[in-house]
């Protein structure tokens, strides 16, 4: 007979004792289960007393926290949390400094504890934490212990960031600021203030100002990667806690100091492989410059703007300029306007005696205008010929150059994301950004001129203007999704992606299309689907067997302890803990916490997600909705919530967990994944009817002859 649900066996072990083994029963009162520990091994005062795992974290036991114990754990009779808080208290205020130091080590790892943590806070235990980094002068082991207690202790929110002294935060400036420090302290201090950061304006516009930004760019040309990655996330917090008008000023400077060009030759094609958190703020990187781009992609053209006005005319007389022998001002204003009329017309642009109407629309709004702008200014050569080359052509041939600028400034502005929030979790980066300093406007200067030769490639008349867009679209997305490393290099193969390809693309994805749709083909996919399907389910499971590491996100910062949750081989249990930056595969044995998958009741998504809901209160990122998923568990009163790192992640975990509960997998790419394999599946069967067209009805079976005279007797042959 089993035992009963709240009844738990375990073992508890203590330094020189014989381990006890216990039912430990959840309904007794925690103090009491002590009381009999303790009276076993003739141990006084039980009240002194606690209990706290072996494995993973170590975390005390407490009443909220009791009903994560399973069966089979190893717990360990220690000193209480309130005992050792006030031990460590008095440690750290030690005139030896062995026990000063041995004190702060052991605070550093234990304030991990929720439980010894506020034990410690309310014993102001934070004070002289202040104390030791503001009088100290120590740069070496015991402050690299002070600052990781004192980031532990922050981390679970019982003080407010706000709180902190001038003279701390001063000090830990000092430590960032230092050229002669050990890099652990510089890790520690800047990962302080890239906490600080976001809490509040006082504290950004403080940080700001005492950490100049030659400083960080001085951190991230050292060779210590972990260093670099600090000096990077307080980059990254700094702009994204700063004013439009800040991060605009912030992101002049960095260009000035060839910021993109270093990170382009140092981190991105360094030798050392490039880290999830370091692609992540690359791209959060590209996004905030991209972004800067916002204000005149939804500014519509005022056309009472002299300055907007004057640009508008650069145009035009760059083009022209040449054409006429006489100077535009020996005209009458009536001659004039018609010539100015005729020229915007040559130019593109809808409403040529007005064409500031053109630009009205937001997006792109004056986006669009700046990019024609440099295209003429950076590029003349290749405006002329543009232009001038259009204007040769008959009325209905001509490519409009106003035209095509207004709306492929829109179609960038799409593909690159440009107005849209930063994501929390992504790491997808384009290379070639940070090889150029004026990315998007080189980036423009490369496409219209892709538009002019796909034009002319389409012979389009003006009738065709959406459909050749269509296609530049398509050769952008194509070309983007290679990541070229460079301009030069999209430019080549943008540029090899002609038309013709273009076509021959989409003639293959639609001949395969029409193959896979004639009758007996469909026939055979649908008695092919089963067994591919299940070659899926053993994909799925064979994929959360092998594991992944998932990063917990915290309401304050993005990235924050790592854990490693897999399979068993036999597909029975999930096994997870906590792991070290740099694992990547830690052995099943290694990780302390296990879940019965018979103990799984149902998996939750997004929005249904309990860790998702406590943070609903707060400004909630689509993405991280996106990445969660939960597993309730025993009789439904825990949850283990996850943050995929990836969407691929995320559709091959809950596919697998769907598929251990006995339920359909449903994400998007087990569609993906069935439709690749059926589709291999059927070519291979189907090689022999290669050009072979396949008729949709099978042919008709003739009738049967009047009569079987004409079949041969073998009996009179044998006489």
């Amino acid at each position: 007979m089993p035992p009963p649900k709240d009844v738990v066996k375990i073992a508890i072990q203590m330094v020189g004792a014989i381990p006890q083994l216990i039912e430990l029963h959840q309904t007794k009162p925690l103090a009491s289960v002590l009381k009999d520990v303790c009276d076993a091994w003739s141990l006084p005062n039980a009240e002194h007393y606690a209990l706290q795992y072996v494995d993973g974290r170590q975390t005390y036991i407490t009443e909220s926290n009791r009903g994560d114990i399973k069966n089979g754990s190893i717990l360990r009779l220690t000193t209480s949390p309130d005992q050792e808080a006030e031990r460590l208290y008095s440690g750290i205020q030690s005139n030896n400094s062995d026990v000063k130091t041995d004190s702060l080590k052991k605070l550093a790892s234990l304030s991990q504890d929720v439980t010894f943590a506020q034990e410690f806070i309310n014993r102001n235990g934070l004070k002289q934490i202040f104390y030791i980094v503001e009088e100290g002068n120590d740069t070496g082991e015991m402050l690299a212990h002070t600052l990781k207690a004192f980031m532990e202790l922050m981390e679970h929110d019982f003080v407010s960031w706000e709180t902190l002294s001038a003279a701390f935060i001063k000090k830990i400036v000092s430590y960032v600021n230092m050229s002669v420090v050990d890099a652990s302290i510089q890790q520690l201090s800047l990962s302080v203030l890239e906490n600080m950061v976001p809490t509040s304006r006082l504290l950004f516009e403080l940080v700001k100002k005492e950490v100049t930004l030659d400083r960080l760019f001085a951190h991230l040309q050292v060779t210590n990667v972990q260093l670099q990655l600090k000096a990077m996330a307080l980059l990254i917090a700094l702009l994204l806690a700063a004013t439009d008008a800040e991060r605009r000023d912030m992101m002049e400077y960095l260009r000035g100091n060839n910021i993109r060009q270093f990170i382009h030759k140092n981190i991105i094609h360094s030798s050392e492989p490039l880290g999830d958190e370091m692609a992540h703020y690359l791209y959060v990187l590209q996004s905030v410059s991209l972004n800067l781009c916002e204000r005149r992609m939804r500014t519509s053209m005022d056309p009472y703007s002299q300055e907007q006005r004057d640009l508008l005319q650069s145009l035009r007389q760059t083009a022209f300029e040449s054409e006429s022998e006489a100077p535009a001002s020996s005209f009458s204003t009536e001659r004039r306007r018609s010539l100015c009329a005729k020229e915007f017309r040559k130019l593109g642009f809808m409403n040529n005696s007005n064409p500031a109407e053109d630009l009205r629309r937001a997006p792109p709004g004056l986006l669009a205008l700046d990019n024609m702008v440099y295209f003429s200014r950076h590029t003349p050569n290749a405006y002329s010929r543009f232009v001038l080359e259009n204007s040769s052509r008959e009325d209905k041939h001509e490519c409009p150059f106003a035209r095509s600028s207004i709306q492929l400034t829109l179609i960038l502005c799409e593909i690159l994301h440009i107005g849209e929030p930063c994501s929390e979790t992504a790491q997808a980066f384009y290379p070639m950004f940070f090889g150029q300093d004026h990315f998007f406007e080189e980036l423009f200067c490369i496409c219209i001129q892709l538009v002019n030769k796909t034009w002319k490639e389409m012979r389009a008349t003006q009738e065709d203007f959406d459909k050749v867009l269509q296609v530049v679209r398509e050769q952008i997305t194509r070309t983007l999704s290679l990541k070229p490393t460079s301009l030069e290099l999209f430019k080549t193969r943008v540029n090899a992606l002609n038309y013709s390809e273009i076509l021959k693309l989409r003639q293959t994805e639609r001949l395969h299309q029409e193959e896979t749709l004639a009758v007996p083909v469909l026939e055979l996919r649908e008695r092919l689907k089963p067994e591919l399907l299940e070659l899926v389910r053993q994909q799925r499971l064979l994929h959360l067997c092998e594991g992944t590491l998932f990063r917990k996100i915290s309401s304050r910062r993005r990235q924050d302890k790592l854990w490693y949750c897999r399979l068993s081989p036999n597909h029975k249990v999930l096994h997870y803990g906590d792991v070290e930056e740099g694992v990547h595969s830690p052995p099943i044995e290694s990780l302390p916490e296990k879940i019965p998958i018979a103990d799984m009741k149902m998996l939750l998504m997004g929005k249904e997600c309990p860790h998702t809901k406590e943070k609903s209160s707060g400004k909630q990122n689509k993405d991280v909705l996106e990445l969660a998923f939960s597993i309730v568990y025993d009789m439904e009163e825990y949850c283990l919530n996850f943050i995929a790192p990836t969407r691929y992640e995320f559709c091959l975990w809950t596919d697998g967990l769907n598929v251990l509960l006995g339920k359909e997998m449903t994400s998007e790419r087990t569609q993906t994944d069935l439709d690749v394999l059926v589709s291999m599946e059927l070519k291979l069967r189907l090689l022999d009817l290669e050009n072979i067209s396949i008729p949709d009805v099978p042919p008709p079976i003739p009738k049967p002859p009047s009569s079987l005279n004409f079949c041969y007797d073998f009996s009179h042959a044998e006489q």
